[in-house]
């Protein structure tokens, strides 16, 4: 695990699923795949700058390695971080984007669209695994991105419903 998790965690591992969704959103909903792109964006636009730029210097929980009380016992697969801890942003934005995949990718996939909490959670565990995060760190930034992604979601659903033909599951 120590070789796969911080990979897991890099942000520029999940680059070709970002533009697989982009082109995916333009090859099967042309008219709604413009609004479609700009939410998605916006998701993570606003789980980052929430995470980041609001939480993180609300709260300034340093992390794991740079806490007096758990630096000497911390194992780092990655170099650490000078930035704060709470919330964990990797957290936050793979959160906020899985469910608004989910949330409004369903009609279409039904229930083997779960893999993209699957991808999230894998995300959420690496950053403790690699001790970047404590795990309550992970589950605020999990829990911020879950509110976030679902108004996301509900925005869009409300307002730029995807146009397509619906789909049924098959067992």
């Amino acid at each position: 695990m120590d070789a796969v998790m911080p990979f897991f965690r890099n942000q520029f591992t999940w680059v070709p699923v970002y533009f697989f969704l982009i082109l995916f959103a333009y090859f099967n909903f042309r008219k709604s795949m413009i609004p479609w792109i700009a939410f998605f964006l916006l998701t993570f636009a606003l789980t980052d700058m929430i995470s980041t730029q609001i939480i993180k210097e609300i709260v300034q929980r340093p992390r794991p390695c740079w806490n007096e009380l758990t630096s000497d016992h911390v194992r780092m697969l990655i170099p650490c971080s000078p930035a704060y801890s709470f919330v964990s942003s990797h957290a936050t934005n793979h959160m906020g984007m899985a469910i608004f995949i989910f949330g409004t990718l369903y009609p279409l996939f039904g229930k083997k669209l779960r893999i993209v909490f699957i991808w999230a959670l894998l995300v959420c565990l690496a950053q403790v695994y690699v001790g970047a995060h404590f795990p309550g760190d992970v589950l605020g930034g999990a829990l911020l991105g879950w509110v976030t992604g679902y108004c996301t979601m509900t925005l869009f659903n409300k307002y730029f419903p995807l146009q397509y033909e619906k789909r049924e599951d098959k067992p």
